[in-house]
């Protein structure tokens, strides 16, 4: 016969919630990162989104970052045209390219 009493589920209870909470945080946390596309260009404001400026790999400004990159043009070059296409996209230089010594 068995003389020990049931003592209920014990400490181990609290490591169920634990689990669910950690997967519902990670669901929660991936269909949001597909939903508003987070951590990639075009995602919200503060991860490369529209208050970044995020750049088309294929745009102007992409090509010729590229060709800075790659030196083809030198440092004057790149800022002057950056520059001129910052103004016919619309975009304003930013205060630190113009503070540039």
């Amino acid at each position: 016969m068995n003389t020990l009493a049931y003592a209920g589920p014990g400490p181990w209870i609290l490591f169920f919630p634990l689990v669910w909470a950690a997967v519902i945080v990670t669901v929660v946390t991936v269909v949001r990162r597909r939903r508003f596309g987070w951590g990639r260009p075009g995602g919200p404001a503060g991860f490369g989104g529209p208050g970044a400026s995020a750049v088309d790999e294929q745009s102007p400004i992409a090509l010729l970052g590229h060709r800075f990159a790659a030196g083809e043009i030198d440092e004057d070059e790149y800022w002057r045209r950056l520059t001129v296409l910052e103004e016919q996209f619309g975009r304003r230089p930013s205060e630190d390219k113009r503070r540039r010594a």
